[in-house]
């Protein structure tokens, strides 16, 4: 890696930067905001995300790559090394429906802000990934007795904090070897768009997205942890700059509303009829299934459960609803989900300096009018 230095860096290996107080989004922050983007809430009406409206986060630029001499390279602790290129398409694959969410999401409802892309709750998305499993390709590489950990390496290339780098991330054997651990190249059934990872990318199907490495172009196996800039100083949880910090990995449980009614064009700010309205939503955890979501109409001073739908597989996002009689006045709606693991969501959760896993509860401010 090479180390850099630039006006706005953090000290090599240094944490990310701490608003001080009262200070605003950045220019700099808002340019990260028009590059990337988060789902519109409303899309959660679907089951599966169109691409164009699932969250997109870009840590450096969007390669443009040729297909037909596009190969994907597999070596390290192997038997057999590996170049996959358009056979790739021809072997045995399958499609799994999951849920993405970036790491990041909700960073920029914390206090003190940590300064990065300054994600709300859309930082989200469900899709139908297809592509060949990671085991059946590691299976054909035949793995030697010292493989640890793999190593999977994208085509994006960049710098941060300081670093030069190509984005890679690092997986223990056992996790790669899950069997629902995809190298994918459709999403929705169509080709992977350009910002999705176009031609190739890893689903890692539970984890928060710095996982699922796009324009990925090689997979090498090591025969120690891997100890790279993405797995080893960014994505850890961590209160103080010198902290080692804990491995960021699985989703947290987390439940959202489809914000009812209509919008303030600016404010976002919720208006509505009085009546009876039906809330609709999304829960979903990386750790294991949703088995209940609460409901609040009235700031959190009561939660009272909401109405399931179908499970919708292991890995995807469950519809909720909830039938509440509004009235006129302003309240605050929210919601909160519960999996099979014994997580819950928080109404309100810990600070950390990256900003992550924020899986505080959702509010939505509503305004009933009078009748």
């Amino acid at each position: 890696m090479t180390y850099l230095t630039t006006p706005t860096a953090s000290p090599v290996g240094g944490p990310a930067r701490v608003a001080e107080p009262g200070e605003g989004i950045s220019l700099e922050e808002l340019q990260l905001a028009a590059r990337n983007h988060g789902m519109p809430l409303e899309a959660m009406h679907q089951d599966v995300t169109p691409p164009g409206l699932h969250y997109v986060l870009v840590h450096y630029d969007i390669p443009m790559l040729d297909p037909s001499d596009f190969r994907l390279e597999v070596s390290g602790c192997v038997e057999r090394k590996l170049g996959l290129g358009a056979d790739l398409y021809d072997l045995p694959s399958r499609t799994v429906r999951v849920t993405m969410e970036c790491a990041g999401n909700g960073r920029a409802q914390l206090l003190p802000r940590p300064v990065s892309q300054p994600w709300l709750v859309e930082a989200v998305g469900t899709a139908d990934w297809t592509g060949v499993p990671l085991r059946y390709i590691l299976d054909q590489a035949v793995l030697t007795d010292d493989a640890h950990s793999v190593v999977f390496t994208g085509a994006d290339h960049g710098v941060e904090r300081g670093v030069e780098q190509d984005y890679q991330r690092g997986l223990t054997l056992a996790d790669a070897l899950d069997p629902d651990v995809l190298v994918v190249h459709s999403m929705n059934g169509q080709p992977l768009p350009p910002q999705h990872g176009f031609p190739l990318r890893l689903i890692v199907p539970g984890w928060y997205g710095m996982a699922q490495v796009k324009w990925l172009r090689a997979i090498t196996v090591i025969d120690h942890e891997f100890d790279g800039y993405q797995n080893a100083v960014a994505y850890r949880l961590k209160q103080q700059p010198d902290d080692a910090g804990t491995p960021i990995t699985r989703i947290e449980p987390r439940a959202l509303l489809v914000p009812p009614g209509y919008p303030d064009f600016m404010s976002r700010h919720r208006f509505l009829h009085p009546g009876p309205v039906t809330l609709h939503g999304r829960a979903w955890s990386g750790w294991a299934p949703v088995d209940r979501v609460e409901v609040t109409t009235d700031g959190g001073a009561t939660w009272s459960a909401a109405t399931l739908g179908p499970e919708p597989g292991r890995y995807a996002w469950r519809g909720f609803t909830f039938g509440w009689e509004a009235g006129p006045g302003t309240t605050t709606l929210a919601a909160r989900a519960y999996d099979g693991s014994g997580r819950a969501q928080p109404e309100q959760a810990g600070w950390n300096r990256g900003g992550f896993t924020n899986n505080s509860a959702q509010t939505v401010e509503v305004t009933v009018l009078d009748a």
